[in-house]
Order: structure tokens, then sequence, then C-alpha cells
């Protein structure tokens, strides 16, 4: 590992803070927070805990423990010893040798040998976040004193000094905002999804089962039809199937909708065309996507292109009753090196179309004023060209960084 000293320059720290900053999940966040800590303080091992209210930890990261060893350790410890002294009493603690501690009570067997100690609450105003802490400073000799021959359990370590405690409160106060920042994003993820839900069951009582009530009219009409009028009774099954077909195919739509692209995991193209790919196989309409010279967006930005682009879909094929739907993306404006800054996001197709300024006299948006605060919430801009019996072309240009 690397082992540079206290206070090793400003760049380190900088970069530090970044790569922080950078995360938004929780846990990425802790183990860039105790990854950080461990190399800029040149310390053997690190760690991170989130304290629960049970005596225990809700979260508890480290770094320079190998899994093996992890798992060989057992269970996430306890708040006790020195953990939590640092949590009662929300002040740094710096040891020469933590098994000194008044309230040390051992570690488990396969727990490594820990001398010199050094922790750091992280907090947010009067709340007490997590510890962040370190152990077995990194010396530039041998870790035991000079002409001592004794074991790995009996080891001095070289010992944190203030400078450490000076960098390490720095990092802890970032680490604080860090963390609220990534708890927030998970929270209005959560949020996010909930709305999505919500939206998802609206359009499934709208279109499903106005759907099915359709369906059970039409067979009951059929069955009174049956033995005094069978050519019209053969007519209303007919229609039975086809309700019946066009219900199974808004199922369907919505169970893609349950699952969406995994932005995270794939990056905004790859899930624009798995979507592509699942509505053109659950629709008779056929769906095509095509994409050049697109770069990765701040997440933000992607996740509005993603959802401009399913309103789009969504409405072209289950109000517009289109045939074809082609969804471009492109990258913007020339950047120099053959890619774009930003993106425009165009999808198009050939359904019965409408009249904009009529929508929206009438208070059917079709999505339009959602698709319009989305683009407007990444500093987008939303262009919609559309004429009864012409089909609608849906433009989002999103601006590059």
């Amino acid at each position: 590992m690397s082992t540079r000293p206290p206070g090793g320059g400003i760049e380190a720290v900088s970069a530090a803070l970044l790569a922080m900053n950078r995360r938004l999940e929780v846990r990425e966040v802790l183990q860039t927070i105790v990854s950080s800590a461990r190399e800029l303080l040149g310390a053997q091992y690190a760690a991170l805990g989130v304290p629960d209210d049970h005596g225990g930890f809700a979260q508890f990261v480290v770094d320079g423990v190998s899994d093996e060893q992890w798992k060989a350790i057992g269970p996430l410890p306890r708040q006790h010893g020195v953990l939590a002294a640092m949590l009662r009493e929300a002040e740094p603690v710096r040891l020469a040798d933590v098994r000194d501690f008044e309230s040390f009570a051992g570690w488990p067997r396969a727990h490594p040998v820990m001398t010199d100690f050094i922790g750091m609450p992280v907090m947010d105003g009067e709340e007490i976040l997590g510890a962040v802490f370190l152990a077995n400073k990194e010396c530039a000799g041998p870790r035991q004193d000079p002409g001592e021959d004794v074991g790995e359990d009996a080891r001095k370590g070289c010992g944190f000094t203030q400078e450490d405690e000076r960098l390490l409160r720095i990092l802890a106060d970032h680490a604080a905002i860090a963390l609220t920042n990534a708890r927030l994003y998970e929270r209005s993820r959560e949020l996010t999804l909930a709305g999505e839900r919500a939206r998802i069951a609206h359009e499934l009582h709208d279109a499903v089962s106005q759907k099915l009530f359709s369906l059970r009219l039409t067979a009951q009409a059929a069955a009174a039809l049956v033995d005094h009028a069978s050519g019209r009774a053969k007519e209303e099954i007919r229609q039975v199937a086809a309700l019946a077909a066009e219900a199974a195919d808004e199922l369907r739509a919505v169970v893609v909708e349950l699952r969406p692209a995994a932005l995270d995991e794939d990056g905004l193209v790859a899930a624009l065309r798995t979507q592509a790919d699942v509505l053109d196989r659950v629709h008779s309409a056929s769906v095509t996507f095509r994409a050049s010279r697109v770069r990765a967006l701040p997440a933000a930005q992607e996740e509005a292109v993603l959802r401009v682009a399913q309103e789009a879909m969504h409405n072209a094929l289950r109000h517009a009753h289109a045939a074809t739907v082609a969804v471009t993306l492109e990258g913007g404006r020339d950047s120099g090196d053959g890619t774009g800054k930003g993106v425009l996001l165009r999808v198009r197709d050939d359904g019965r179309g409408f009249d904009p300024d009529a929508v929206r006299q009438a208070g059917r948006h079709l999505g339009l004023v959602s698709m319009r605060d989305r683009a407007a919430g990444v500093g987008g801009t939303l262009t919609v060209q559309s004429e009864p019996g012409k089909g609608a072309v849906i433009e989002l240009e999103v601006p590059g960084g």
C-alpha cells in the first residue's frame, strides 16, 4: 500500500475529498472515506462505523483487511470500548496502544493485532453520523523497539501525530457532508421510485382496467346474442379477442416499466436500447433505437433523458396507436474529439398526431407537462412537433458540461 506521509500535499487531500463527493451510494461514500484516510495517514488498517439504535452498527466498512480475514473475524462489532467512547463523547481519540484503553475487552481470534490508534467522530452539527478510525501507523523502519526481540502481539507502533489528527478531522468534516448528500440522494431516489410506482398504478387503472371492463361488457353482449343473432355474436366474440390482445399488450408494457433499465449499471445508451427492444417485442408496432457520438452525462441528466424517452414512447404506442416509433440519441455539438457535448433525444412516430395547442387548452397534456418539467430540471429544452394525422416528433436537447 501507499505510505504517503501525513499531510502529503494539498493535492492528495483534494483528490480524496473529490473522490468522496463523486460517490452517491452511501456504501461507496463510506468505502471511499476509509480508503482515503488509510492512504493519506499511512495506516495499516482503517474502518468507519455508522451506529444503529441497538448498540451495534447499521453499516461498517474496513480497508486493509482481506475478504478472507473479514469473514474469519465474524459478526460486526458492537458499540463497546474505544468505539463506544468516541460515539458517546463525540471527541477524537489518539492512543499509543489501543489495548491500554480502560474498557478494552479484546478481539475475536482472527482479528488483526492493533497498537497505535486514532479515531474521529463524523458529525453533522450535533448529530453523530459515525466514527472513522485507523490503526498501526506505517513506519520507515520495523514496528518494534530497537534491540527488542518480540512477537507480533507485542509490537509497538510509530504513533499517530497531531498533524494526523488535523488531517483526519478535515476528512471527517467532509465525510459528514458527503454522507449527508448520499443519504439525501438515496431518499430522493426512493421518492422518485414511489412517484413512478404511483404513475404506473394510475396507468394500470386507466389502461388495463378499462380494457378489461370493455372486455367484460363485450363478452356479456356476445352471450346475449348467441342464440338469436349468431352473426352479431361472432362479431362480438372477435371484438373480445381483440380487446384481450390489447389488454395483454398494456399489461406487458406496465410490467416493463416496473422493471426499468438500470442506468447505474448499463449507462444511458444501453438502457434506452433495452427499453426500445422490449417495447418492440411486446407491441405490434416497430420500435427502433439508434445512437451516435454519445458520451456519459451526469446521473440527473441521464435520468431525465430516459424518463422523457419512456413518456414519449408511451404516448406513441398507447395514445397515438403508431405503427412505427423511432428513437435516436445523438451527441451534441462537436467537442473536437469525435464526441459531442450534451445529447439530443428524438422520438418520432407515425401515429394519429395531435394539435399541441388544443391538447394544452383541453387540459389533456399527454405527459407533456411532466416531460417539460424534467427537461427544465436539468437545463434542457423540450420541443414538440405534431398535427392531427401526421404523427409527432418529441425532441429533448440537454446541454453538455
